[in-house]
């Protein structure tokens, strides 16, 4: 009988790390860049550029040829906005009714198409009518609750938006949109060159922390220069259009930003959703136009524009 090993004696743990000294401002700051660049570099960029690209031709197709493809595209956009921002939702127990929330992505935006905007206030009407039926047949339970909560993801999601598509069936209406357009991404791209490079003071940490007052001052230039430039060459509209139709843009792109950070918060989530891939869900890239489209509305609807 042979004697079995002696077991191995226990190795000595480590002794635990002593806190270091606190970190200063700039290795936050450093630290906090390091993990953004770490994020942005998971996301899938090949399915991040196809994904942009067919969006952007959808855009140029219903903008230079066939306004019906824009709106099938909103439509489209709309029904995963509402899907995901449902779904976001319903993790604190909310039974949200998906039908009516549907019904309103495809009637706002072809209403606003067909009749303009007293076509989509009738069509939001008949959706928050739709969704009061839909929860007392289905005996929905906490029905308050899931009543406001789909009132308001019709109100924010697929009504806002919808004035985009209310503003592409006036006179000149597809150089309406490509300018509004236009000022968004100018928004987003000179507001982000500039606070990548320059931004140090954030305009709301506790809301949106990569948001800076230095990047703010980048997108109300870009928009501005882009909005006048656009509306006076495109629409033959006084330069001060273009202008103020910037600042109202900027105004409203970073409200829209604001309150999506909002939200992921309380509902402590990163992104809206994964529906498409390479940029999150479709709520992260309609945030900006979700204000801005009735922003726009109402300025070309002025009196004296």
């Amino acid at each position: 009988m042979t004697d079995s090993p002696a077991p191995a004696a226990p190795r000595p743990e480590p002794p635990p790390a002593e806190p270091g000294p606190p970190l200063t401002r700039r290795q936050r700051r450093e630290l906090e860049e390091a993990r953004t660049r770490k994020a942005k570099a998971g996301r899938n960029l090949p399915a991040a550029i196809i994904v942009g690209l067919l969006l952007l031709g959808g855009a140029l197709v219903g903008l230079i040829w066939f306004p019906v493809v824009l709106a099938i595209l909103v439509i489209a956009l709309l029904l995963l906005g509402v899907t995901e921002t449902s779904r976001a939702i319903s993790r604190r127990g909310l039974d949200i009714p998906m039908v009516p929330l549907w019904v309103g992505a495809i009637v706002m935006p072809l209403g606003a198409l067909a009749g303009g905007a007293e076509a989509l206030v009738l069509s939001l009407l008949g959706t928050l009518v739709l969704i009061l039926v839909w929860a007392v047949v289905e005996d929905l339970p906490a029905r308050g609750e899931s009543v406001m909560a789909s009132a308001f993801i019709v109100l924010w999601v697929p009504f806002l938006l919808s004035f985009a598509v209310a503003l592409l069936g006036q006179d000149q209406g597809n150089l309406m949109v490509a300018c509004m357009l236009l000022m968004v991404v100018s928004n987003d791209t000179f507001g982000y060159i500039v606070g990548a490079s320059l931004g140090k003071h954030p305009m709301a940490p506790k809301i949106s922390p990569k948001k800076s007052w230095e990047g703010f001052a980048g997108s109300v230039a870009g928009s501005v220069v882009v909005g006048t430039l656009a509306v006076y060459l495109f629409l033959d509209h006084p330069w001060w259009v273009g202008s103020l139709l910037g600042l109202l843009t900027v105004a409203s792109a970073t409200a829209g930003d604001f309150a999506e950070s909002m939200i992921k918060r309380e509902l402590n989530i990163k992104d809206m959703g994964s529906m498409l891939p390479g940029h999150g869900g479709a709520m992260d890239r309609l945030d900006s136009l979700v204000f801005s489209a009735p922003v726009a509305y109402m300025v070309f609807a002025l009196p004296f524009v």
